[in-house]
């Protein structure tokens, strides 16, 4: 195949600004606040984008407070509490631009007409990860009937796995998964893709590419660290959105996150194709960056039993150091003449990113 272009939640953290249960009333600093205004600008704020949030803000000190609160929660976790771990956002840039707005899903998603996240307070939106396994099921489909602990010589959801060659990466890059449809859980070792991002990462600005996602921790290689997820299109509306965003892109505004994913049988023609977009509705995947080199992460098609689509995963084609970005090759086709500039920093740099028909 050619690529173009359900998850563990932590416990819930306490939000950062407390709650006296004996007056009902919101201590900031010296002054109270009463217990309904307390609860009505904890619903309403989180929902706000960063524009509104700020205007909201010169209101009055106590939702200036609220909403300086709100956007410190956000700028320490890009995965809204939907991950094992946190994902901070890191700007280091002169700009003041402390995260980067957008609704978080662990995986793929139908497409939303409105789509809206609360974020920012400890009572998140978990209803996108209790509601994407239901939509994306096939009803009836086939699954193992393994009990316990699933293995490649019994389980039929085990025998397609990817060779990794230490040198060549992947032999085979696509592998099969159990899924909805199984007897067995999470504790599946067979399920290696759809427990989260169980490494460190963070969000990292930089100064010209934007940002990136990197490192928080050592990487092995071979190690999964994250699927595309997004909202999945159809054709029709990737192509419309696409216009949109390359519209957006050309005045240097709205990058887009829109990865196309083309699945081939061994003559060569096309037999399946899934548009994912990431731009508006995604998970810490939107962030990662080209490398004309190919870069540090390699793309593995995954097909779970029961399920409707297959996944696009990404794992480390080598040791990945603390700090190190992760970054992989868009694609080699360059048909635009107006290209975005590309800033990969690779010996093998084009000079602009790859682009191709939607």
């Amino acid at each position: 195949f050619t690529a173009s272009i359900n998850s563990k939640t932590r416990p819930i953290k306490a939000p950062p600004y407390s709650l006296n249960p004996t007056m009902q009333t919101l201590e900031t600093g010296n002054k109270t606040f009463p217990s309904l205004f307390f609860q009505c600008a904890d619903l309403l704020l989180p929902w706000l984008s960063p524009l509104d949030l700020a205007s909201s803000s010169l209101t009055c000190k106590f939702l200036h407070q609220i909403s300086k609160q709100i956007t410190i929660s956000r700028s320490l976790d890009a995965s809204q509490n939907l991950e094992t771990h946190p994902i901070p956002f890191i700007n280091n840039t002169p700009d003041s631009e402390p995260y980067s707005y957008f609704v978080y899903t662990p995986c793929q998603i139908l497409q939303l007409s409105n789509p809206s996240q609360q974020w920012g307070c400890f009572n998140s939106s978990i209803y996108l990860k209790q509601t994407v396994s239901s939509l994306l099921t096939i009803e009836d489909g086939f699954g193992c009937d393994c009990e316990g602990i699933c293995s490649g010589d019994e389980c039929v959801c085990c025998r397609l796995k990817p060779e990794f060659d230490s040198e060549f990466g992947f032999e085979y890059e696509v592998m099969s998964e159990c899924g909805e449809r199984c007897v067995c859980d999470l504790s599946c070792r067979n399920r290696l893709t759809q427990k989260g991002v169980s490494v460190r990462l963070r969000v990292v600005k930089d100064g010209r590419k934007g940002w990136g996602l990197h490192a928080g921790e050592f990487i092995r290689q071979g190690e999964f660290v994250c699927e595309y997820a997004g909202e999945l299109l159809t054709t029709a509306e990737a192509r419309c959105r696409q216009q949109k965003y390359d519209e957006l892109a050309a005045s240097g505004k709205c990058p887009s996150a829109l990865l196309v994913v083309r699945e081939h049988l061994p003559s060569g023609k096309a037999c399946l194709r899934v548009n994912i977009d990431a731009t508006k509705v995604g998970n810490i995947a939107r962030f990662i960056n080209h490398a004309c080199d190919g870069g540090n992460l390699l793309t593995v098609l995954v097909r779970n039993s029961g399920m409707l689509f297959p996944r696009l995963c990404f794992f480390t084609s080598r040791d990945v150091l603390e700090g190190e970005e992760l970054v992989f090759s868009y694609g080699d086709v360059r048909l635009s003449p107006n290209g975005l500039r590309c800033y990969c920093g690779s010996s093998y740099c084009f000079g602009f990113l790859p682009s191709e028909n939607t």
